[in-house]
């Protein structure tokens, strides 16, 4: 299978281009807002974005943990401008320098500290949250392929689209109308046949994203469609709001302690799960590392082998899974991710621009519209590759 142009971030105007110059500087204002950093932290923190956005790319120092495995992983990119790298390496290596940048990683004040945890904690605490939380209770009187839909249908929207409006949307309103690729009835005849198994589930956005998936990780196990849940999270804080260990207890706790009995029995059930080892939270370094899961160790590889089925969420996993290139969108899912160690599916809600497993029809719909469809989250896919 020839590959296509990897993308990067040198073309102005491009959406890569913007994420660096126009997304990142705004980020960076908003995290020396969110938190009273001192003058060096603050200082180092410009000189990224000042770097990242007209520089050249500058290995870690010497005292760095990872120093080395970074140096490896930028073999030959070092003293070239940032927008000469892939645009996945360059993006991962930015959060990188950030967590350095804010002190992070050293000994001190502000080691361990998430600098995006104001925005999780805000949002999880929000009242929109006890809204979705409060529509759980009305799952039970939903038949249960019905049931299903909706819990599938608020695990891929994520925040766009909250569990209210996937319990009360019809299947052909607007969820439906927005779907490009819809595999979701090949997802649930797998989990079908593999009954009982180890199901993986790597984890995108912490907060009210999170939510969700912990609401539909619950229906695997209730529902026997699942014998052990594992899910993964990233081992620091990464492209702002994705997930960590930390934020899979900030948001059971939130289950937990709603007010709304439908939510907190399934806090309550989760929690168990975790005690009992149906439930398992795990991470892995290269879940931030700034390659696509072709090259995974391994170590991880031989993990995810186990699983009947993995279930990837989100833009990132995506882009990591079937390459960061400008794929003909046409471009058959299966033949992207054939490097996978598992039956896998895709829910993801389209942000950047790369996609594939479309048909010609969809695309000439969608480049009709003269509207970025494939960057402005307004619309998702649920993609399916299983074992023959």
């Amino acid at each position: 299978m020839s590959n296509a142009p990897v993308i990067r971030s040198d073309v102005p105007g491009s959406f890569s281009w913007g994420v660096f110059h126009e997304r990142h500087p705004k980020l960076v204002r908003q995290v020396l807002d969110a938190l009273p950093y001192g003058p060096a932290e603050r200082a180092a923190v410009e000189r990224l974005l000042e770097e990242s956005t007209g520089g050249v790319l500058e290995p870690l120092q010497e005292e760095a943990a990872d120093v080395a495995q970074w140096r490896e992983w930028g073999a030959g990119r070092w003293g070239r401008p940032w927008g000469e790298a892939p645009f996945l390496w360059a993006e991962s290596y930015f959060y990188r320098r950030l967590l350095e940048a804010i002190g992070y990683f050293r000994p001190g004040a502000w080691r361990g500290i998430d600098p995006f945890a104001p925005f999780k904690d805000a949002e999880l605490a929000g009242s929109a949250v006890d809204d979705e939380l409060a529509a759980l209770s009305r799952l039970d009187g939903l038949p249960e392929t019905r049931r299903a839909a909706a819990l599938l249908s608020s695990a891929l929207w994520g925040n766009r689209a909250d569990l209210s409006f996937g319990i009360t949307a019809d299947a052909t309103g607007t969820a439906a109308a927005d779907l490009v690729a819809d595999d979701s009835a090949t997802l649930w005849s797998e989990l079908e046949r593999a009954h009982g198994g180890q199901v993986c589930v790597v984890a995108d956005n912490a907060g009210r994203e999170l939510l969700p998936d912990l609401v539909l990780i619950d229906h695997l196990l209730a529902g026997g469609l699942a014998a052990q849940v594992v899910l993964y999270v990233k081992p620091q804080p990464y492209y702002v709001s994705d997930a960590t260990t930390a934020d899979v207890l900030a948001a059971l706790d939130r289950l937990r302690t709603a007010p709304a009995p439908a939510a907190g029995a399934i806090g309550g059930r989760l929690w168990r799960a975790m005690n009992d080892g149906a439930l398992v939270v795990r991470t892995h370094a290269f879940f931030c590392a700034p390659l696509p899961f072709h090259a995974m160790p391994a170590d991880l590889r031989a993990e995810l082998a186990a699983a009947t089925m993995t279930i990837l969420k989100g833009d990132l996993n995506y882009r990591r899974l079937v390459g960061d290139r400008l794929w003909p969108p046409t471009t058959p899912f299966g033949d992207t991710v054939r490097h996978f160690p598992s039956p896998v599916a895709a829910l993801r809600t389209l942000k950047s621009e790369v996609v594939v497993g479309l048909t010609p029809a969809t695309v000439t719909r969608l480049d009709d519209t003269a509207t970025p469809w494939r960057t402005d989250g307004r619309h998702a896919l649920i993609q399916v590759a299983a074992r023959p």
